[in-house]
């Protein structure tokens, strides 16, 4: 049978990054461009009284001061989460004087440097009325609580049950019960969140690192009230997303309606600290798991319960429990989740935004129970998989943790580990730990549309739905096209993230891949079929020697794709920026993917400083279309995963509200130094439902029970149980 896995390609635009030459949102430098700088909100809430502009005006190369007297908006762009909206949150700053969270833009200063223009912002005198606020998630009141049903969307974020889970549990005769706390992370990608936006005449052109440029257009439309013809987005790349980049920004229409003001181009960046307080983030969360089991290890009941931090304007709901219900055979499951208000800006998805903490908190519970039960804990995950979905019944399009579990703990040498905790030490003295858990993430896909233009003299032009955030899109789709028209991957030029084209929806969820591919492979077999009666063996030859055979210098095709089940009327979604993914309940089957991840931690005996020297990880993504890109991939996500258990956390002032280490200094995250070796492999077997590649997403499920992994190794290691993240070096002294 015929090998049908994917070579191994280089990353075809690695030589462009390395040596600088990737154009990213804000580094366009267009003639007369001058410089905007937002001033922010030292409150947390209230109103604006007045807004003293004269000694900003009075400054040399100032040029404009907008405040919410100066902006009209036809009407607002929407919550990206109502379904029919493309912000991340419903506000959009100075179009009104109230204040609803602190870091809020009151602002804008325009000015021909952008060290004047920050001057400029610094330079406002502003007067307001506070109001009480909360910032807190543990100190909301009663009130402030809301279930699940209260979203836009509640059937999507509806309780998840199967069976009688409180009666299987109360019935059980070994119990676990357990609760988790987790605070507020932010993405932090390298490129700061900024607009560089230009009109010519009516038109309205916007540079930006998205993972969104269709709501970008469509949100931009909606607010200055004109055809979105009449909008071009451009975002070639992004550096870095990890879902801070997913929808429409506060500082795009603030750049836009600048632009239109002065005429001239208009940069705006956000700084650091203004990140941390205008986009979005991992909001806090408290989470509750309960398992009962037979005493020969048959989990028969689980009950996870989710209280997540929301914003005081919008809801915005979590899924914990979508994933922690699907990572088990457990017949008996129930699944709730609340949102809390706080007076925050809306939060929002950051890598593996949920399933991170779900996970955390399940499989670490999960290792508990093997504790008490004294069994091997991936034998205990083994004896519990999954033969198909425990909350709908449907078959799983396919699912290897099983794999994933036995092939990890061979390279990992899991046979070695004792049982007993603290029962590892090194010969410097080190306690050493091993911990396992699993993780899973939802397999969707979106609808997607692609041209492919093939000329004989060799080159490729692919135009597809899909942003590139440095996760390898553009490689996974050249090694595609390379393999299916037999062309040389380095001519393969791609074309992302670009309004112009092709219509651009959402990427994220993990559904890139999955979305792009199947959208570019049927492009390419209908290029293919066109060239069939010319030339029979047109798939057997080089697409270049296929045209010249056919006597044509270039051929073109168009195609277009949708997630299985979708009806045609997604294209109109997809054509109007809206997001149209589906997954993983699909009609006829739920498609997820999983990981498997083995971590070493090494546990310095008078610091508790803790080390992780290895990492092995095994992940069913189905076909691995881009080896190179996907191997990063997951590393990148243990790297997240370590620095989100280990590290990461966004101090509150409970005080005067906002986050204290609003910076790279304080914001701590890892370094080199601090990553061991990672060992990735996969199972790479296809799923033969989700699409005709039988790739499924990998980028998010590759952080999901890291933290678990991490925190089982630390209890390995020490004896000592941690449910709150992160595990800070005070922490490891403490925890019971």
């Amino acid at each position: 049978m015929a090998d049908t896995r994917f070579a191994s390609i280089a990353r075809v635009d690695s030589d462009e990054k390395v040596r600088g030459r990737s154009i990213y949102g804000t580094d366009r430098v267009l003639p007369h461009m001058v410089h905007a700088a937002l001033a922010t909100a030292p409150i947390t809430r209230g109103t604006i009284r007045s807004i003293a502009s004269e000694r900003a005006l009075a400054m040399p190369g100032v040029r404009l001061v907008m405040t919410h007297e100066d902006i009209d908006v036809v009407e607002p762009a929407g919550f990206l989460l109502s379904g029919q909206g493309y912000a991340f949150q419903s506000v959009q700053p100075l179009t009104s004087n109230e204040v609803v969270h602190r870091g809020q833009p009151v602002a804008v200063v325009v000015a021909d440097t952008l060290e004047t223009a920050l001057e400029g912002a610094k330079a406002l005198e502003i007067d307001y009325e506070e109001a009480p606020f909360q910032p807190l998630l543990g100190a909301a009141s009663p009130d402030d609580i809301v279930a699940q049903q209260g979203s836009p969307l509640p059937e999507a974020f509806a309780d998840k049950i199967a069976g009688d889970a409180d009666a299987a549990i109360e019935g059980a005769p070994v119990r676990i019960d357990a609760t988790f706390e987790f605070h507020a992370q932010h993405q932090n990608p390298m490129e700061l969140i900024s607009t560089v936006a230009q009109w010519r005449g009516d038109r309205l052109i916007v540079h930006e690192g998205t993972q969104n440029a269709g709501a970008i257009r469509f949100g931009l439309a909606r607010m200055f009230g004109i055809d979105a013809d009449l909008i071009e987005i451009i975002s070639p790349h992004a550096g870095g997303g990890f879902g801070q980049k997913n929808s429409m920004q506060a500082q795009t229409f603030l750049a836009a309606f600048a632009a239109r003001r002065l005429g001239r181009p208009v940069k705006l960046a956000l700084t650091r600290e203004q990140t941390f307080h205008t986009a979005s983030f991992r909001p806090a969360a408290h989470h509750r798991v309960a398992l009962g089991a037979t005493r020969e290890g048959q989990i028969v009941g689980a009950v996870h319960e989710v209280d997540q931090q929301t914003s005081r304007h919008d809801f915005f709901p979590s899924s914990s429990t979508e994933i922690t219900a699907r990572l088990h055979g457990i017949a008996n499951f129930r699944g709730s989740e609340r949102m809390v208000r706080t007076d925050t800006q809306t939060p929002g998805y950051m890598r593996a935004p949920f399933e991170h903490g779900g996970t955390f908190a399940f499989e670490t519970a999960i290792d508990e129970l093997a504790c008490e039960l004294e069994i091997d804990p991936v034998a205990l995950r083994l004896a519990n998989d999954a033969s198909q979905d425990p909350l709908t019944g449907r078959p799983f399009s396919s699912r290897f943790l099983a794999e994933c579990l036995t092939i990890g703990a061979e390279r990992f040498g899991w046979a070695g580990r004792p049982m007993r905790a603290g029962s590892m030490t090194a010969e410097n003295g080190d306690l050493i730990g091993w911990g396992v858990a699993c993780g899973a993430y939802k397999a969707s896909t979106a609808p997607a549309a692609a041209t492919i233009e093939a000329h004989a003299d060799g080159r490729v032009r692919v135009n597809v739905t899909g942003h590139e955030m440095g996760q390898g899109l553009r490689t996974v789709i050249a090694n595609l096209v390379a393999r299916r028209l037999r062309a040389d991957a380095s001519r393969v030029e791609l074309v992302l993230g670009n309004t112009r084209g092709v219509p651009q929806h959402l990427t994220a969820g993990s559904w890139g891949t999955a979305t792009a591919v199947p959208a570019v492979e049927a492009a390419a077999d209908a290029l293919l079929e066109q060239l069939i009666d010319a030339v029979p063996d047109a798939g057997q030859l080089p697409i270049d020697e296929v045209l010249r055979q056919a006597g044509l210098a270039e051929l073109s095709s168009q195609a277009r794709h949708k997630a299985p089940g979708q009806p045609d009327a997604v294209y109109e979604r997809l054509a109007t920026g809206l997001p149209a993914a589906m997954g993983p309940a699909y009609p006829e089957f739920v498609g997820m993917s999983y990981i498997a991840h083995f971590v070493e931690v090494r546990i310095e005996g008078s610091t508790r400083r803790v080390r992780v020297p290895r990492v092995v990880s095994v992940a069913d993504c189905g076909r691995v279309v881009s080896p190179v890109t996907a191997a990063s991939q997951v590393r990148g996500g243990v790297v997240g995963g370590i620095g989100a258990t280990l590290m990461e956390i966004s101090e509150i002032d409970p005080r005067h509200g906002g986050f204290l280490n609003a910076d790279l200094a304080e914001y701590v995250v890892p370094v080199n130094a601090d990553i061991g070796e990672i060992e990735v492999h996969f199972v790479d077997e296809p799923d033969p439902l989700l699409n005709a590649t039988g790739a499924k997403g990998l980028g998010e499920v590759a952080m999901t029970g890291v933290g678990a992994a991490l925190a089982n190794a630390i209890h390995h290691a020490t004896g000592r149980r941690h449910r709150n993240l992160p595990i800070r070096l005070d922490q490891m002294w403490s925890a019971p």
